[in-house]
């Protein structure tokens, strides 16, 4: 596909069951679902809600990567959690808040499909299974969560660059990611610097190809022998706790960037706090 074409978001193919967790319920639970789920566009850096703002919606990722950050009182952030097609954008607020206790950035541009909070709620209390499906997720998020800590704490640069970048391919159904130097700094709560620096000895070796906007993995196998043991740690728990059931992309249609943005909402592009797209 030319770059071009590529980069406007062409021939994209999106339906709701790329995401694992819609592809896992039964349908019952999913039929309960279904009518209320909108695709939307997620563009790269959008803010898709901020922290103590109350949320509408809650988000299943298909082909886009959104980040979880906390942002410290300097003004800098620090990633904590990725969502893509294995999960949900939102889950803190089936836990009894109206607000996230987070800040939600999107990672890597694709698309996702929004639920109103209400509806997930409503099958959450009533849906037996649905809701042992949720809570087995967040308890893979939670583990997530509290190994990307340690990780920041105790690894070199260049292994948690490959982590990040294992923990977005397994969420992904390419081997390419719509990113930049800058945003996966920001995430890492380094410096640019100090993620190009890092991506250049990936590189070099052969491991990872860097284009303006884009990062391109090469060798996977590669990544997995420089990366730390807190990428294992994690895929493992969310393979123990969460459905293998490959995702249904039989019923994927193919839409056009122009399309998704008409039924998506305003998205600003910037990381600032005060700023959020919609939820």
């Amino acid at each position: 596909m030319p770059d071009d074409a590529r980069d406007l978001g062409l021939l994209m193919l999106v339906s709701p069951k790329q995401n694992h967790l819609l592809a896992a319920l039964d349908t019952t639970d999913y039929a309960w679902l279904a009518p209320h789920l909108e695709r939307v566009h997620l563009p790269l850096r959008a803010v898709v809600y901020n922290a103590a703002t109350h949320a509408h919606h809650v988000y299943f990722p298909t082909t886009s990567i959104v980040s979880l950050l906390y942002d410290l009182e300097d003004g800098s952030s620090v990633e904590i959690s990725v969502t893509g097609n294995d999960g949900l954008v939102g889950m803190s607020l089936l836990m009894g808040g109206d607000a996230p206790t987070g800040r939600a950035v999107v990672r890597s541009a694709g698309y996702a499909y929004r639920l109103p909070v209400n509806v997930l709620t409503d099958a959450f209390e009533n849906r037996g299974l649905l809701r042992r499906l949720l809570l087995r997720y967040t308890q893979a998020l939670i583990t997530q969560m509290a190994q990307t800590g340690v990780c920041s704490r105790r690894h070199q640069i260049e292994q948690q660059l490959c982590r990040s970048l294992l923990l977005c391919l397994d969420r992904l159904s390419t081997n390419e990611l719509a990113t930049t130097h800058e945003l996966i700094a920001g995430m890492l709560g380094v410096r640019r610097a100090t993620v190009t620096a890092a991506a250049g000895k990936l590189q070099a070796a052969g491991l990872i190809r860097c284009s303006r906007g884009r990062i391109t993995v090469l060798d996977r196998p590669g990544l997995e022998r420089h990366v730390c043991e807190c990428y294992a740690v994690v895929k493992a728990e969310f393979d123990r706790l969460l459905p293998r059931r490959k995702p249904d992309s039989s019923a994927a249609v193919v839409v056009t960037r122009s399309v998704a943005t008409r039924r998506a909402f305003p998205a600003p592009t910037d990381l600032s706090p005060a700023r959020a797209v919609g939820s």
